[in-house]
């Protein structure tokens, strides 16, 4: 298993969970620093983002791109996938594909998680699962043709009322043509939804695509309640190799947090 943190590009984003808040160049040297093997970016969009540059300063840190957030639609131009507009999910649609195609350079997946959206007022479930399903449809192929997946992140309750529980997620993959989506495992969320974390990480098995490292107050792992040992045990016991990816406020300070990711890390999974 491989350790990442999460790098936010987007100014609208400075009281989000994530450790570097700072530009590419400064964050990616923050996190080697720090330890860490790889870094998630949370860019405002994909043009944004500069590939040769990214490449250079991946290659000095010696880092690897873990995955790209695509949640920067929905957070700046308020964009989902079930918006009942059209126009809205075809622009939504188009935001997500910019950002497959980036990581698709660099073997990294995309991330579904807000861009999902939530079931509006007088539109039934069924309807924002299809729409969904339409997108990822879509979008899953267009990551296959890459060379990579793309990833869906049930959120809890408090941030949205369509995909909450891990094995509702993967029933509605079930019903997807394409297998080319894998779950995002966020601990923060799974804490909040489900009855027994590591038994619902058992049950996706190879689904699992990507973690985000975290403890129970959104806080690095170790500074929770969280009792990892169990998640840990299942996360072995189904042969993932992918990322542990640090998704936490920066608390008591970035440094601080930075710190204590790496050391649960190195205990836990060494």
């Amino acid at each position: 298993m491989k350790s990442a943190v999460t790098l936010s590009l987007v100014e609208q984003a400075r009281s989000g969970p994530f450790l570097l808040h700072l530009d590419m160049e400064r964050g990616c040297a923050a996190a080697a620093a720090a330890g860490f093997d790889a870094v998630e970016i949370f860019a405002p969009s994909a043009d944004s983002l500069n590939a040769r540059e990214l490449r250079r300063l991946l290659t000095t840190h010696g880092l690897s791109l873990a995955a790209l957030g695509t949640g920067a639609g929905w957070l700046v131009q308020r964009l989902t996938l079930t918006d009942p507009d059209l126009e809205v999910r075809a622009r939504a649609r188009q935001f997500v594909a910019g950002l497959v195609d980036f990581g698709g350079s660099f073997g990294a997946p995309a991330i579904i998680g807000s861009m999902q959206g939530r079931v509006a007022e007088n539109q039934s479930r069924e309807q924002a699962l299809a729409w969904l399903a339409e997108s990822l449809e879509q979008l899953a192929p267009r990551a296959h043709a890459l060379g990579t997946v793309l990833l869906l992140e049930p959120l809890n309750r408090y941030e949205t009322n369509l995909l909450n529980r891990l094995g509702d997620t993967a029933a509605f993959l079930g019903t997807l043509r394409t297998r080319n989506v894998r779950i995002l495992v966020d601990l923060f969320h799974a804490n909040i939804e489900e009855r027994s974390i590591s038994e619902s990480i058992e049950s996706l098995g190879p689904l699992l695509g990507h973690l985000h490292f975290v403890d129970s107050n959104r806080c690095a792992p170790g500074l929770g309640h969280l009792d990892f040992a169990p998640i840990c045990s299942a996360l072995v016991g189904i042969g993932y190799q992918g990322y542990a990816s640090v998704e936490a406020l920066p608390l008591p300070t970035p440094e601080a947090a930075a710190a204590a990711s790496i050391m649960s890390f190195r205990r836990l999974f060494s």
